[in-house]
């Protein structure tokens, strides 16, 4: 079955699929506009194993496109909007993107630009421009230079067209044949977050959606008749792709959809108008909503049912903080690109707040350390996870695939201890923890302690060296909005420090910042602090 003949029952086709722009949108209407797409690629000659990128927000052409794109055998490559023009560029050219399906304001005022530097793009589909004349081709700068440097070598020139006119143009051609996937065929690449620096591709088959679907779906979010879901993390996101995509389009419930970036008050009026009953979100997103419900306007948690929270560890304090505010639950868990979505979790009713829940049935879990071996029990360890939605491997990255994907396991990079329960409980990136006198500080444990403090709302700690050049930990905070004594904010994160941790995970510097480094996906770029630390230091 494919991702077309799995959302598209016809029994469903008068249910509302979308919320979008105060629009609702039907599972009939979106099956109609997701034939005329599929029926555009085919008039196009774009043929099965082509890459076709989209850069659109978060919308129906979004998920109208991918259904198109995958189903025909097609690859799909979603692309953050977020990430700069240069980031955008080097996605595009490291997937040799042929195709790209774009937002009208990114290509007008930055991607046009940039052509001349994509030299696998051939067709650029502009959506939701306004009626005016388009240009047919780029001729101009980019083969103009390229003949300057080799007469030989000329790039072709990009064509571009409207959506809206080529679905007009291919009104009348037959609609393509749908053939299910073979077993190992990609369906859609998805870039990490480059949290630890440069993205990848991690490649993904149709039947990982579906893994996903019968995994977390089915045993966390158990969903019901007429549930609304609502993410604030994007649909190009593996995270935001299950959340506002597959897992409500699979089980014939509603998405809600926003092209707004997702501020704490876009998000208080998608909660009043649009009434979702779950959100996702990522911790930071948690903190920014409870200081606006606090300090801002009220936020209506009144339908909700369910809250869940990835991307990073979600602080203890965090948690318990929102639950006491709303009275609905915030379920912690752990995935990754390279799994498509999560495979640890809390449940309902089974919430253990700084833990990352347990694992799900239909993965397996072990701990390693350095050189391979499991660790003792209650021991953290570098995590492996096996599941059926891992991805085939990162896309023409063949050294790095080898190293993390083995004999079916897949590294994470994060470290972790399971206690007598089963619950498992990050220590951090394997990257970002490090050694004080001897013996290891997890950055997460730390910024847990600094967080119960009122005076700060965000924390993250980094390794940083004293004045005999020895490792110890620095600590970034956020000051909360109220106003304070910066001295004795300090002064209390180091009481507080020295009450709850051993003297080697206490840090020895406090940094007041006003914003923490974040991706698109809300995790902490503790290497730009690092490099800060680094950069201060040389200018001692």
């Amino acid at each position: 079955m494919n991702l077309f003949e799995a959302i598209f029952s016809p029994e469903l086709l008068d249910r509302t699929a979308v919320l979008y722009a105060q629009r609702q949108i039907s599972y009939g209407e979106l099956r109609e506009q997701t034939l005329s797409i599929s029926r555009a690629l085919s008039l196009l000659g774009i043929a099965r194993g082509d890459r076709v990128a989209l850069l659109l927000q978060d919308s129906p052409e979004f998920v109208k496109c991918f259904i198109a794109i995958c189903s025909c055998g097609v690859i799909a490559v979603p692309i953050n909007m977020g990430l700069d023009l240069d980031e955008q560029r080097a996605i595009l050219n490291d997937c040799a993107a042929s195709v790209a399906i774009v937002e009208a304001e990114l290509w007008d005022t930055s991607l046009v630009q940039a052509a001349e530097k994509l030299p696998h793009l051939r067709l650029v589909i502009v959506v939701n421009r306004e009626e005016r004349e388009l240009e047919l081709t780029i001729e101009g700068d980019r083969t103009q230079n390229q003949r300057n440097e080799d007469s030989n070598s000329a790039v072709p020139p990009v064509r571009i067209c409207s959506l809206s006119e080529l679905l007009t143009e291919c009104r009348e051609q037959p609609v393509p044949e749908f053939h299910s996937p073979l077993r190992h065929e990609p369906a859609f690449i998805l870039y990490t977050s480059g949290s630890t620096g440069e993205p990848k591709g991690a490649v993904h088959r149709q039947s990982d959606i579906f893994y996903t679907n019968e995994t977390y779906c089915r045993e966390v979010l158990k969903l019901r008749d007429g549930d609304r879901l609502f993410s604030s993390s994007r649909l190009p996101f593996a995270y935001g792709l299950g959340n506002a995509f597959t897992f409500p389009l699979l089980n014939a419930c509603t998405t809600i959809l926003c092209r707004e970036k997702p501020s704490p008050e876009v998000i208080s009026r998608v909660f009043t108008e649009c009434r979702p009953t779950i959100f996702f979100g990522v911790p930071v997103v948690y903190r920014l909503l409870l200081d606006h419900h606090k300090n801002v306007s009220s936020l209506d948690c009144s339908s909700l049912r369910l809250c869940i929270s990835a991307g990073e560890a979600l602080p203890a304090q965090i948690g318990e903080e929102w639950e006491k505010a709303f009275s609905v639950p915030v379920l912690d868990g752990i995935g990754s690109t390279e799994m498509l979505h999560m495979w640890m979790s809390n449940h309902e009713g089974e919430v253990v707040y700084g833990s990352s829940g347990k694992l799900l049935q239909g993965y397996e879990a072990r701990l390693l350390d350095p050189e391979g071996q499991p660790t003792p029990a209650g021991t953290e360890g570098n995590l492996w996870v096996r599941g059926a939605s891992a991805a085939i491997g990162y896309w023409q990255k063949p050294e790095i695939t080898a190293g993390t994907f083995v004999d079916g396991w897949v590294r994470t990079g994060d470290l972790y201890q399971q206690d007598a329960r089963g619950y498992w409980f990050h220590m951090g990136r394997s990257d970002d923890c490090f050694k004080s006198s001897g013996r290891w500080v997890s950055p997460v444990e730390v910024e847990g302690v600094l967080l119960r403090h009122k005076g700060i709302s965000r924390a993250a700690v980094v390794e940083d060296f004293d004045g005999n050049g020895l490792p110890c930990a620095c600590a970034f905070v956020v000051g909360a909005e109220t106003p304070g004594d910066g001295t004795a904010v300090e002064q209390g994160l180091r009481e507080l420090a020295r009450a709850a941790l051993p003297r080697f995970k206490q840090p020895r510097r406090y940094v007041f910042v006003d914003e923490l480094p974040y991706t698109a996906t809300g995790k902490i770029q503790r290497f730009k602090l690092r490099k800060r630390l680094r950069g201060s230091q040389s200018n001692l």
